[in-house]
């Protein structure tokens, strides 16, 4: 479960990789009580805006999305903001399952630093991950519902195409949606 920013931008970006089943919008880091959009825009949750990624290990590989991660849906020297968003609810971070994860977020990290591929620091935080609250309806799909918003179109608009310029082979010009219904 990655964070970085507003959580519109970063499920766009991975809803247009190859492999990638799904991606919900949604808060970790805080409890069940304050994961509500109004509450974790304060700051004050401990929630950061995330997105849930469900994919295909088959045809793209956890790694490869934190390559995703770090090259096209975020700044990672950037703390407790990205663009125009301000506060610790935007702070850059990976939310891992399991030991396996953390291992290869902790690498990649190292492996970023060492090749001092950011001018700055890197401040993403690696963090175990405790829950995902999906977010409300309104904010699932947001770009591909949003595609004239004024914020979409200056700030998640470039992430996307970035991502085609930069991984032409893990590019899908159509948004993945897989909706479940329970019968």
């Amino acid at each position: 479960v990655p964070a970085g920013g507003c959580f519109w931008g970063v499920e766009a970006v991975f809803e247009h990789v190859k492999g990638v089943r799904k991606v919900t919008a949604g808060y970790s880091g805080g409890s069940a009580a304050s994961a509500h959009y109004g509450m974790v825009g304060t700051g004050s949750t401990g929630h950061a805006e995330s997105v849930r990624v469900e994919f295909d290990p088959s045809q793209v590989s956890y790694g490869t999305l934190l390559q995703v991660f770090f090259s096209v849906a975020l700044n990672p020297t950037e703390l407790n903001r990205q663009g125009p968003d301000y506060g610790t609810q935007y702070r850059s971070v990976i939310f891992y399952a399991n030991a396996e994860q953390k291992k290869i977020a902790d690498s990649y990290i190292a492996q970023l630093t060492s090749a001092t591929s950011f001018a700055a620091p890197i401040v993403t935080q690696v963090v175990p991950l405790q829950a995902f609250y999906p977010a409300e309806d309104y904010h699932q799909h947001y770009y591909d519902l949003h595609p004239d918003n004024p914020y979409i179109v200056y700030n998640d608009r470039p992430k996307v195409e970035h991502l085609q310029q930069l991984f032409p082979k893990l590019y899908r010009p159509e948004q993945q949606f897989v909706e479940v219904t329970l019968h």
